[in-house]
């Protein structure tokens, strides 16, 4: 099995909602990960990032999010873009994994036509509920008829424990993080947004864009259970571990 780092966009937020001791004028730009696994029995996607749209008109699709979340992505600094560049386009892939349903982890869905989307049932009825728009969850990003599997618990995506999904609640009702083992490489933790920073982890700061501290507090005890073990953390928006991947085409096997 082979796993690649692919850019999802870019986002520019305020640095006050990761480090609370920061200035709340202070922003940072925080790269999008999309993670794409080729496994013998498929190829699979762990989130799909930004709709590529969002680089030239952002506000047409995301309207007054992008007040909290400002992109300041290229209009290749998408999904597309990064498979193709690896020789595999949309119809290429199987499966895609939501870790959560806010609209710079699903933007690219609709892409991916021929793929079952697996997300966890809590996420779902979250994005369904009357306040998901105020929530962050727009339909335009999450709402299309693909296949679908809302799971409950842990899913062994293959049946071979090379792709373990992990209920890991707190940034939002439904997250998923996703436990990978590669032969050469090691075992790999993609946290998502319950580890968006590496100071939530090491530092145990809560961000203020969480849905329940309590929830994120236990996920993260996991999480460090997990990497006690010897797992790699990748967080889903740290900019100075997205400098210190392999992207693209150069993958970890």
């Amino acid at each position: 099995m082979k796993m690649h780092f692919l850019a999802g966009g870019r986002l520019r937020i305020r640095k006050s909602i990761y480090l609370p001791t920061a200035d709340r004028s202070e922003t940072f730009e925080l790269p999008v990960t999309s993670v794409l696994l080729r496994h013998a029995q498929g190829n699979l996607l762990f989130d799909t990032g930004c709709h590529p749209d969002i680089a030239t008109d952002a506000q047409s699709r995301w309207g007054s999010l992008t007040k909290l979340m400002t992109p300041v992505m290229t209009k290749d600094d998408n999904v597309i873009v990064g498979l193709a560049a690896v020789g595999l386009g949309p119809d290429d892939i199987d499966v895609v994994i939501c870790s959560h349903l806010h609209v710079d982890h699903c933007g690219c869905n609709v892409f991916f036509k021929r793929a079952t989307l697996i997300v966890h049932a809590r996420e779902l009825a979250a994005a369904r509920a009357p306040d998901g728009v105020a929530m962050g969850y727009l339909p335009i990003e999450w709402d299309h008829p693909l296949p679908t599997d809302a799971i409950e618990g842990e899913c062994d995506v293959f049946g071979d424990g090379r792709i373990v999904l992990l209920p890991l609640s707190g940034h939002t009702p439904g997250t998923l993080g996703a436990l990978v083992e590669l032969e050469r490489s090691g075992a790999f933790l993609l946290a998502s947004d319950t580890v968006s920073v590496r100071e939530t982890l090491d530092e145990g700061i809560v961000p203020r864009n969480t849905w329940n501290a309590a929830a994120l507090v236990k996920s993260l005890a996991e999480i460090r259970r997990i990497a006690a073990r010897g797992a790699t953390v990748i967080c889903g928006h740290d900019p100075r571990q997205w400098q210190t991947l392999r992207r693209g085409a150069e993958a970890y096997e």
